[in-house]
């Protein structure tokens, strides 16, 4: 059946494709990571966000979807401020995430 649209290539998630060590390293390294719904209150707060494309959402979700570069590329613009740990409705330590990720990526 043509449903008169296709899915975008790059855009694709090939579970079976995706390297889990970096990610099973995150959250090894700071479980909290794993309470993240992706609610975007972090990036509505986010001081780096109002002045660059930075979103922690995004390179959460990056990361869940395994382009590792991409994430690390994005996370080199957080100022490490921690509004956004202030506003977490799940209690997710987001500097030691970010840490985490700066570190491991």
């Amino acid at each position: 059946m043509d449903f008169g649209f296709t899915i975008n290539a790059p855009r694709a998630i090939y579970i079976d494709k995706i390297d889990p060590v970096l990610r099973d390293k995150i959250i090894a390294r700071e479980p909290t990571t794993q309470l993240c719904i992706g609610c975007g209150s972090c990036t509505a707060t986010c001081t780096a966000g109002q002045f660059t494309p930075f979103s922690l959402r995004k390179v959460q979700h990056l990361v869940r979807r395994g382009e590792y570069e991409t994430a690390k590329k994005a996370l080199k613009e957080c100022m490490l401020c921690g509004k956004c740990r202030m506003v977490c409705p799940r209690g997710v330590h987001t500097r030691a995430v970010v840490h985490a990720m700066l570190e491991i990526l």
